[in-house]
């Protein structure tokens, strides 16, 4: 894929997903703006663009404070003037109702997952290109659950939901679409020494064989971005190696179902 003249902005592009996702498409030519609330790696990422050619912007700043995202679209529009791709892919967890999560927490993971998401493609509307697009990282936790994961869980629910909302608010302006990723080992994009270890069951129990890498991602995400893709619109694309569609019960696959205690706090 090309994207030479292309201008891709990304959220939590310093580390993890988001670091490959600004990498793979600097390397398709694309021009990138990326915002971490992690200044070190941020700088870390810049310098690694840049040094291969990339015309890049990194801005050190929270999601979760609407000054910063008008700041934000502020430096990317001077930089830039248009935009053609806002990949909404920052978001935590203040894990959930069995550790305490409380009010300020869980809005919090609300506003850089959901809140964010929303102001900066309202931002970036006067300043979108045409077949601009849209792609958010949601999770297969947007439709399935662990235990004591309220915050993220709602927050990528939400992510879901926004997305069919805003591909039908923007129709024949932006594309929006979502990708879900399963397990996905960002390990090699945040050490650059890291090397995989899983148990033999880690890959196994994936129908496709393997755990999931950044990469993996970055080519959907370039994918959803070309325009050769543009009859896809408003849809969430699973990307989990085939974990949920592989159904388990009792005495299945090797796997005995163990009843959690209840918790008495």
């Amino acid at each position: 894929m090309d994207f030479k003249g292309k201008v891709c902005v990304v959220t939590g592009g310093a580390l993890g997903i988001g670091r490959c996702i600004t990498r793979e498409f600097s390397k398709m030519q694309a021009s990138i703006a990326f915002i971490d609330v992690d200044e070190q790696a941020g700088q870390q990422n810049l310098k690694w663009l840049t040094a291969h050619g990339c015309n890049a912007l990194f801005f050190c700043g929270d999601i979760a404070e609407e000054a910063v995202l008008q700041d934000f679209t502020s430096a990317v529009v001077a930089k830039f003037g248009k935009v053609d791709y806002l990949i909404n892919n920052a978001c935590i967890s203040r894990k959930g109702i069995l550790s305490g999560c409380g009010y300020e927490d869980f809005n919090y993971v609300l506003r850089v997952g959901v809140t964010a998401p929303y102001l900066l493609a309202k931002l970036f509307l006067p300043y979108f290109n045409l077949q601009a697009a849209i792609v958010n990282i949601s999770s297969t936790r947007a439709t399935m659950s662990q235990a004591d994961t309220e915050s993220y869980t709602a927050a990528k629910g939400g992510i879901s939901a926004l997305t069919h909302a805003l591909a039908v608010s923007l129709s024949h302006k932006v594309r929006v679409n979502a990708i879900c990723p399963g397990w996905i080992d960002t390990g090699a994009y945040y050490d650059e020494e890291y090397q995989p270890c899983y148990t033999q069951s880690d890959t196994a129990q994936h129908p496709s064989g393997r755990v999931g890498n950044p990469y993996d991602i970055a080519r959907v995400a370039m994918f959803l971005c070309h325009s050769d893709s543009g009859f896809i619109n408003g849809e969430s694309i699973t990307v989990d190696g085939g974990m949920t569609h592989l159904m388990i019960y009792d005495n299945d696959a090797g796997w005995k179902y163990q009843q959690q205690e209840a918790n008495d706090d």
